[in-house]
Order: structure tokens, then C-alpha cells, then sequence
């Protein structure tokens, strides 16, 4: 079964229950701990309901969004050429990816600067038995074989995710917020971390500056939880200080 099947069948079996305004897991009935904003509709399938941000958050947090993106590119745009030429040159492939992650509970496709050889995806299965996270359902090696040379670079500065910018511009990603992950990885949340699925996912956020790749998958869910139910335009913008200096210190560390 395909990600976006499995995805959609965790989605139904969740259910909004508008006299308790809790999701309830259709499955075995367990609720979710933390309780979604009450929607309109009495009884809504997962896939349609959004947590809702309070006015005073929401459109401070969506004007950043769009003034950062907007600088952001402004940036690195007069870079992509060298940055393109550099990548087609290096190996076969296109410039730019499309990957599947989760965000508002849709999977979207998030973009970055092509860092791998084409089809990497498809050698993920042969290469599972030199995955460094052994728990939970992450996948990570530390000198991936996929990787190529300019690749390298990309992701040592980070410049491979400047391209995720376009989708904070298009809505679908913030500035800050919960890290994105692949529709088979949010399967795996525990039950008192699903809602992190309603948020936007950010480009960067509390859990990629608080260790990034190397957090177990539990602290991870625990560091992006306590954004979620804890957002602020002074968090984003204490969250967006503390990438910024890491990068210029520490650029592996994001």
C-alpha cells in the first residue's frame, strides 16, 4: 500500500467529536490528548479539520512568513545559476526535488536543491541496514553512499533547503514550526502526539535548533508538542534568532 493509501486510512480512523470536542480513534477508541478547535461540522473526517490559529497569532505569523521567504529568495536567488549548473554538472537529475512530507495534515511537496543521485529513493530498502536510527521510524546515515559531491556542500550550509521557501510562499510550509516529516514517519506517532499532524510544518522550528537529525524520535514529537501548543510571534521569532546563529557557527547543527 502507498504512502498517501496509508496516510488516508490513519485519517479515517480518526473522528471529530463535537460534544466532547475531542478526535477519537475509531479503532480502539482511545482519544487524543490534546483537543482540536471545534469546527463547524458535527462529525468531520480527519482530513478536513485544521487546528485553527487565534487572529493574533495567525496573521503575524503568516505576514513573517511572507516577509522572510521574500528575503530569502531575494538571497539566494542570484545564486541559482552556479548553484544549478554546479548540480547538472555533478550528476544526472533534475536541479530541484519533490519530496512527500506531511504539513497540515495534506501531504505536500516540499522542494529542495537536488543533493543525491537521481532515484535515491529507490535505494533506501538496500541500504536500511545502515540506518543510525534505531528508534523509531527515521532514516539517517551519517556519509549517505546517495549523496553526491556538490550535494554535500548543499546540505553542510544548508542551501539545499533555501527552495522550501517556495512553499512557505505558497501556504503550505512556515517560517517556523513542527519539522516535516514523510507520510510513512507520522504513522509512527504515538497517540498523545498526533495532533502535531494539524500544524503547519516549518522550515525550521523548536526541534531543529534544539538538535535537529540527532534528537530521539520521542524528544523529537515532545520539542515540536510544546511549539504547537505554545505559539507565538516572540517564539518564532526567539526560534528564527537561534537558526540564524547556528548557522553561522554551526551549520551541521540544523
Amino acid at each position: 500500500m502507498c504512502a498517501v493509501d496509508n496516510l488516508a486510512k490513519f485519517q479515517q480512523q480518526l473522528l471529530y467529536d463535537p460534544d466532547a470536542n475531542i478526535l477519537i480513534d475509531t479503532n480502539d477508541t482511545n482519544k487524543i490528548k490534546m483537543t482540536p478547535t471545534e469546527t463547524a461540522s458535527k462529525t468531520l473526517p480527519i482530513a478536513q479539520t485544521q487546528l485553527i490559529q487565534p487572529a493574533a497569532v495567525a496573521w503575524p505569523k503568516r505576514a513573517l512568513d511572507l516577509i522572510g521567504a521574500t528575503l530569502g529568495i531575494g538571497l539566494i536567488l542570484p545564486l541559482v545559476p552556479l548553484i544549478a549548473i554546479a548540480i547538472k554538472i555533478g550528476t544526472r537529475g533534475p536541479i530541484l526535488v519533490k519530496l512527500e512530507r506531511v504539513s497540515r495534515n495534506r501531504i505536500i511537496s516540499l522542494y529542495k536543491f537536488r543533493t543525491m543521485v537521481a532515484d535515491a529513493h529507490r535505494l533506501k530498502p538496500a541500504l536500511a541496514h545502515l540506518n543510525e536510527r534505531r528508534d523509531g521510524p527515521f532514516f539517517k546515515i551519517k556519509n549517505d553512499p546517495r549523496l553526491t559531491r556538490i550535494g554535500r556542500l548543499l546540505r553542510k550550509f544548508r542551501i539545499d533547503e533555501f527552495p522550501q521557501l517556495i512553499n512557505v510562499l505558497k501556504g503550505e510550509l512556515a517560517l517556523v514550526g513542527p519539522r516535516p516529516h514523510e507520510p510513512e514517519e507520522i504513522l509512527h506517532y504515538p497517540e498523545e502526539y498526533r495532533h502535531i499532524i494539524f500544524a503547519k510544518a516549518g522550515v525550521t522550528g523548536l526541534s531543529q535548533v534544539s538538535g535537529a537529525s540527532s534528537l530521539p524520535f520521542l524528544r523529537e514529537l515532545a520539542l515540536d508538542s510544546y511549539y504547537v501548543k505554545n505559539q507565538s510571534l516572540k517564539f518564532d521569532l526567539k526560534i528564527i534568532g537561534k537558526t540564524a546563529k547556528i548557522l553561522f557557527s554551526d551549520p551541521t547543527a540544523v
